[in-house]
């Protein structure tokens, strides 16, 4: 399996340069064979690719590409950890939040954007655990933001 391969050939879609911290913290921290990645929003560049409130500004469609971008994100620092995304042994837990309207209630639906993408590349390895979660606010108004813990 070659995860950057099948990214091409799915999405049509590179991994981006690693996005830079926007705080205090450190974007990958391994333990032992858990690797934590920190939140990550659907930008290029530090350019935001989607802004606003699902259920008010973009819809759900908009949200699920909104969250692959996310994903991706998470998985170009991943590869920056690794070396090589085919060392990863399992995706452990996928968490989205989702930047909702007050009556938006279709944050799973959302989320299954990023989790399609680590099904499609990574296969049953793919598969994890989830939480998603609506919220009032996220970092520079983004749509929304996911994080996941990968076994290596």
């Amino acid at each position: 399996m070659n995860a950057e391969r099948i990214l091409k050939e799915k999405y049509g879609l590179e991994l981006p340069e690693p996005p830079k911290p926007a705080g205090l913290y450190i974007p990958v921290y391994q333990v032992g064979q858990l690797v934590y990645v920190s939140g990550q929003t659907p930008t290029i560049n530090g350019k935001l690719l989607f802004e606003g409130k699902l259920g008010r500004d973009l819809t759900v469609e908009q949200g699920q590409q909104a969250a692959r971008y996310a994903v991706i994100n998470c998985l170009a620092l991943l590869k920056q950890h690794l070396g090589d995304l085919d060392r990863v042994k399992h995706f452990v837990q996928l968490l989205g939040f989702v930047r909702s309207d007050e009556n938006f209630k279709d944050q799973p639906a959302v989320i299954n954007g990023a989790s399609a993408v680590l099904l499609d590349i990574f296969g049953e390895k793919g598969a994890h655990t989830r939480l998603a979660l609506g919220t009032n606010e996220l970092p520079g108004g983004a749509p929304v933001e996911v994080t996941f813990i990968a076994e290596v």
